[in-house]
This record gives structure tokens, C-alpha cells and sequence, in this order.
């Protein structure tokens, strides 16, 4: 029976197996059909990938503007973005939360090195620790810089795609668009933007917000130079057109400035980098030297080190920042936020109101021009209130942070008399542990004694003598003993009870507090150092824009002075001004400008506008700017090859000297100044023995 019932199991098995195979023959030959294979393509182009970067970067970015800490960053990351991507939002998120990630990536790495480097020395880590925070703005910085140099780079590969467009259609909207749709995401939305300013019902209107958002200046002159040719038509210049010697030009400029970029970021590269990173090895070194010359255990425990630590946090801060300022290359940054930081945020409370306005000097005196003046010069967007709040602000974080760490040395000091082993010097090398016990044992004992000797009052070194005398450790001890145990725990006596906030430590605190009032006026003129520096090359900018303009028609010098304005950075406030006053007089107000700008190659240009008033057309006014143009181009390498090596040598000078004070003023000198008083001490020891 069980025979005959497996005979049936594998009859109806090997039947279900014949239809089986036969069912997937007949599937298989429909799924091979044309109309199958569509539509499993179709369902592919439609089907949701398990992972992707995108969903994932747009899923982040929803979690860090929900963080406090991180919802600042990410709204300053946006503002610079936003530029860049016409404010398309998916494309906005996705590279705010694609920085910010990899900036995490960088700095909660390093953050953990900073705990684990300074778990013993609480202060140091504080202070490390809030200076990350100005390191997570240089790393997203770098960042978003590599984004809008690839749009830089972007812009040579289009123009030169829009020549050969322009050859083609003979149009300057239908070259624009055609190769637009080409191109590149990021150069693309510039390009269709262009676009549609252009075909637009009132392009005038259209180009003027486009000014005020387009993330780089030649983009704006492409724009500008497109609606004058698009307007005003296109003519025949030494048998070429003049938009497209015009768009070459652009080129030209576009050139200089992606090698001037590169060259600094070569410089600059490291320099950051090497001035905030001595900080780093604070521990280390203080490690090293006591343990290799036990002698230096007392300065690095000590007020001295301290000192030193503070002074090296201090000088790598500002050469930090100084570097930052320094390496600056002029591409697109965010819009500050002037609605409401904290600096308005303060001023609205009535105290702060009556305390700045004591300080700060009253309207319309001379004094407060020159403050104006500066701030304008050195392209501040701040508000002279809140240029004073932050000098107030830092005067007062000064004086609190000198008078908490002259707490901090005091207290250091006295922790080191009841905590460190008492021994004599040793040149080099450690104590051994046997050693360490009688240094602590003997630390211990002098404790003891100090501890009663604290609940006596007029102490004189014969009270001392006493108590040592009449103590049980020294029972046994002989006179010389008796003297030296008298001395040693005297001087512990008089060390702790000097420990306390003292008139002059008030005084330096005053005193510094007075520097730090001065240092937002101070880093207002190294701006303006720096932009005095790229005086050259802004100018060489305007002649250029000039040559572009000169033969087109209808152009007049009133257009070519708003152009100037939009283009200039450093000279942007007394163009604006000359316009402002153009309607009054226009050789008048030119005048006038050549007295406001005392640099002598813009005063020719400003002189050469004076001829085209009234005298000479624009074109001949300029014409040396055609003939002497290739003169001209080398002029600019020169320039940019010459600002690139002062600022690097600046940036040097500034990035290596937190390096030069932590070897030499934290490592070197110490042990030479320790060491050469602890062999004085030695010899002068063994002489009276002898």
C-alpha cells in the first residue's frame, strides 16, 4: 500500500513539473514579445530606486533646519546658494544638506581629537571648542567657493558655445537659448534666465533684478551687453561683430579671474589650516616637555603657562581671521543679514541704547564721518550701532575673560603648592615612581602644617619654624633639616596667601578691554588694506567694460557710469555719488569725483569721460583703450601675479606665527630659561655645601 502511494506522489509531482516548465515556455515566449519589452522599459523609467542621494540629502535637510545650532549655518549656506541655482529650491536643499553633511564629516572628527587631546585641561577645551565654530564656516565656505568656481568655469565653455550659435542664428535670444539647453545644469539656469529677460515684456525692469542676483559680474555684463545688442542691434567693428568681440572680451576677463582664484587657493590652501592648528598641540608639548624634563613641570602647571596658552589662543584667533580676510577672492557671498541680527536685537533694549549712544559719536560731527567713511570704504554692511555694540560687546568679553583667567592663574598657583610632589630639580628625564611616593609623601606633610598655620593669624617665619619644630615628621630632624623644611613651607605660605586678584591684574584687564573696544575698527581698516591692494584691478575691470561700451550707440557717459557702478566694489560709493549728482552737472559732478577717488589711473578714465561730454565722442575719447588693448591684458597678469605674491607673503607672515609662539615662546624658551635657572640653582647649592 505505502508502494503504491509513493507511485502516485511522483506521478502527480513529475505532472505538476510538465505543467510548470510547459506555463513558463508559454511566459517566456510572451514576455519576449516587442510590446512586453516596452512596457518593462517604461515601468523601469518609472520604478523608485531603493536608495538615492537626492531623497535622502532632501530628507536631511528637513532635519537640520529643525537644529538650532545647525539652522543658522544652513540659512547663511541657502543665501549663498540660492544665487547660484535662481532659487530652485530641490536643487538649493539638496547642496545645503550635501555641504553641511560633509562639513559634519570634518569637524565631529575633530571635535572628538579636541576632547580626547585636552580631557585634562577643561579651559583649553572650552575655548577650543568655541573656536571650532569658526572653523565649520571656513570648511563650508571652501565648499560652496568649489561651487561657484565650476559655475566660473562653466561660463568659458558656454561663450564659447554661444559664438558659434550666434553664427548660426544671428540672434542673440536664439543663441542664448539653444545653448542653453546643451550646457550644464548650473550655467543652464543662468542662461535661461538671461532668456527669458530678453523676451520679456519689459527686459529694462527684468535685467535690473537680475543685477541684484546674478552670482558673478560677468554674468551681468553678458546680460547687459545681450539686451544693448538685442535692443540696439549689432554692427560691424575691423569686419567683426561687436558682440561677439564684446563677448570675447568678457572671455578674456573670465580667464584672468579663474587663474587669479586658482593661484590663491594654491597659497592659501594650507594657511588656514596652519594657523589654527597649533592649538592642537598645546597638550602635547606640555606633555612632552614634562615628562622628558621634569624641571618645566612647574611653568606649564603654573601662572607661565597659562599666560602663554591664553597669548597663543589669542594670536591664533586673530591670525585665523586675518588669513580668512586675506584669502578672500571676491566671488559671490551671501547677502548679510542686516534685518535683525543680534546687534539689532540689543539695541532695541533702552539701556543698551543710552550706553552706545554715550560712546558713539554724535550725527553729523567729524568723528562720526570718519567713522561712516571707513565703514563705507571697507565695504561694511553693518550699521554704525552695531559697530559700536560690537566694540562695547568686545571690551567687555575682554575684561571678563582677563580678569576669569587671572582667577584661573591664582588658582592654578595654588593648586600647585598642595598638589605637586616637592622635590628638588631634575636636569633631565622623569622621577622614578619610588621617588614620586617621597615627593608626595613630603607634599603631604607640608600640607599638614600649612593647614594650621592657615588658622593663625601674623605669620612670620619664626611661627613657621615652630610649628616644623614641634611637628611629628620633624622630631628627629637636625637644624639644617629643620631650616630648609622652614623656608620651603614658608614660601608655600607666602605663595598662597599672594594669590588674589591684585590692582595691576585690574589695570591690565582695563587696558586690554581698551584693545579689544579698538578691534572692530582695527579689522574695518585691514579690510580696507586689502581692498586698497585691489585698487589696480578693479580699474583695469573698468576699462574694460568701457571697451565693450564705447561703440555701441547711443551710449552715452551717463550709462557708462551706471555700468561702472554696478561693476565696482571699492570705488562704488563716490560713482553713486557722481550720478546722484550727474543731473546738476555733469562735468561737475565728474570733477567732483576726481576729487573724492585720488587714485591717479581712475582720475584718466574720469578725465577721458570729462572730453566725451562735451567735446569728443566716446569712442575717440577712449580709443587708446582699443589700440593698447593686449598692452593692457599683460598689465593685468602683472598686476594679479604681484597681488597674488603680497598677499602671500602677508598671508605667510600671518598663518606661521601661532606655529612660531608654540615652539618657540611654549617649548624652546621655557626650557632654556628653566634649565639655565635650575643649573644656577644647582651649582650655587654645591658651592655653600662646600
Amino acid at each position: 500500500m505505502s508502494e503504491q502511494l509513493l507511485t502516485y506522489v511522483l506521478y502527480i509531482a513529475g505532472g505538476l513539473f510538465a505543467v510548470i516548465l510547459i506555463a513558463f515556455l508559454i511566459i517566456s515566449k510572451k514576455n519576449n514579445t516587442k510590446e512586453a519589452k516596452q512596457l518593462r522599459q517604461l515601468k523601469e523609467g518609472t520604478k523608485r530606486r531603493s536608495f538615492s542621494t537626492d531623497i535622502l540629502y532632501q530628507k536631511l535637510y528637513l532635519n537640520y533646519i529643525k537644529i538650532p545650532f545647525l539652522k543658522r549655518y544652513v540659512l547663511k549656506l541657502r543665501r549663498r546658494l540660492e544665487i547660484i541655482n535662481i532659487e530652485d529650491e530641490y536643487v538649493t536643499r539638496k547642496q545645503t544638506a550635501s555641504v553641511i553633511t560633509k562639513a559634519l564629516f570634518i569637524i565631529i572628527p575633530f571635535t572628538i581629537m579636541i576632547i580626547l587631546v585636552t580631557k585634562h585641561n577643561t579651559l583649553l577645551m572650552g575655548i577650543l571648542l568655541i573656536f571650532e565654530l569658526f572653523l565649520i564656516e571656513t570648511v563650508m565656505d571652501g565648499m560652496v567657493d568649489k561651487i561657484d568656481n565650476k559655475l566660473l568655469k562653466q561660463q568659458i565653455d558656454f561663450f564659447a558655445e554661444i559664438r558659434h550659435a550666434y553664427h548660426e542664428y544671428n540672434m542673440v535670444e536664439e543663441a542664448i537659448y539653444e545653448t542653453a539647453q546643451n550646457n550644464e545644469l548650473e550655467i543652464s539656469r543662468q542662461a535661461e534666465r538671461i532668456y527669458e529677460i530678453l523676451i520679456s515684456d519689459f527686459p529694462e525692469d527684468e535685467l535690473e533684478k537680475y543685477y541684484d542676483v546674478a552670482p558673478n559680474s560677468y554674468l551681468k555684463e553678458f546680460a547687459g551687453i545681450s539686451y544693448l545688442t538685442k535692443e540696439f542691434g549689432d554692427r560691424k567693428v575691423d569686419r567683426a561683430s561687436l558682440y561677439l568681440k564684446n563677448l570675447n572680451n568678457i572671455t578674456q576677463e573670465l580667464q584672468l579671474e579663474i587663474l587669479k582664484r586658482d593661484k590663491l587657493d594654491y597659497v592659501f590652501q594650507s594657511l588656514s589650516v596652519i594657523s589654527a592648528i597649533p592649538i592642537l598641540f598645546i597638550e602635547p608639548v606640555k606633555s612632552w616637555a614634562v615628562s622628558q624634563f621634569s624641571f618645566t613641570d612647574s611653568f606649564y602647571s603654573g601662572k607661565g603657562g597659562l599666560i602663554v596658552q591664553m597669548l597663543l589662543i589669542v594670536v591664533t584667533f586673530i591670525c585665523y581671521v586675518l588669513t580668512r580676510k586675506l584669502k578672500d577672492n571676491g566671488g559671490n557671498k551671501a547677502s548679510k543679514n542686516t534685518d535683525n541680527p543680534f546687534q539689532a536685537k540689543l539695541y532695541k533694549i533702552n539701556f543698551v541704547k543710552k550706553l552706545v549712544k554715550l560712546f558713539m559719536p554724535k550725527a553729523g560731527t567729524p568723528d562720526y564721518r570718519k567713522v561712516i567713511k571707513l565703514m563705507k570704504d571697507s565695504a561694511s554692511h553693518s550699521k554704525i550701532e552695531w559697530l559700536y555694540i560690537n566694540k562695547l560687546l568686545a571690551a567687555v568679553c575682554t575684561f571678563v575673560v582677563v580678569i576669569f583667567v587671572s582667577l584661573q592663574m591664582h588658582r592654578i598657583a595654588k593648586e600647585y603648592v598642595y598638589e605637586q610632589p616637592t622635590s628638588d630639580y631634575n636636569v633631565l628625564g622623569d622621577m622614578s615612581e619610588s621617588d614620586k611616593t617621597k615627593a608626595m609623601k613630603k607634599t603631604q606633610q607640608d600640607n599638614e602644617i600649612l593647614n594650621q598655620l592657615n588658622k593663625k593669624q601674623n605669620v612670620t617665619k619664626d611661627t613657621v619654624r615652630l610649628e616644623v619644630k614641634y611637628s611629628t615628621y620633624y622630631k628627629e630632624a637636625d637644624d639644617q633639616q629643620i631650616e630648609t623644611a622652614t623656608d620651603r613651607i614658608f614660601q608655600k605660605y607666602q605663595t598662597v596667601h599672594s594669590e588674589y586678584i591684585q590692582w595691576f591684574e585690574v589695570l591690565i584687564a582695563c587696558v586690554l578691554a581698551a584693545i579689544g573696544y579698538m578691534a572692530p575698527n582695527m579689522l574695518l581698516k585691514f579690510q580696507l588694506k586689502m581692498r586698497q591692494l585691489e585698487m589696480e584691478d578693479e580699474v583695469m575691470q573698468f576699462q574694460t567694460i568701457i571697451l565693450m561700451l564705447m561703440k555701441i550707440e547711443r551710449v552715452n557717459v551717463e550709462m557708462i557710469l551706471e555700468w561702472l557702478e554696478r561693476y565696482s566694489n571699492i570705488f562704488k560709493e563716490p560713482i553713486s555719488k557722481c550720478l546722484n549728482n550727474y543731473e546738476s552737472g555733469a562735468w561737475e559732478a565728474l570733477e567732483e569725483l576726481k576729487e573724492d577717488v585720488a587714485y591717479v589711473p581712475l582720475i584718466r578714465i574720469i578725465e577721458s569721460l570729462q572730453a566725451a561730454v562735451e567735446k569728443i565722442p566716446i569712442a575717440d575719447a577712449f580709443d587708446e583703450l582699443d589700440t593698447e588693448r593686449a598692452y593692457y591684458q599683460e598689465r593685468r597678469k602683472e598686476s594679479n601675479e604681484r597681488l597674488i605674491a603680497k598677499k602671500g607673503r602677508i598671508g605667510k607672515a600671518i598663518g606661521f606665527a601661532p606655529m612660531v609662539i608654540l615652539f618657540v615662546g611654549y617649548l624652546i624658551v621655557p626650557l632654556v630659561v628653566i634649565g639655565l635657572t635650575s643649573m644656577m640653582s644647582s651649582f650655587s647649592s654645591m658651592s655653600t655645601m662646600m
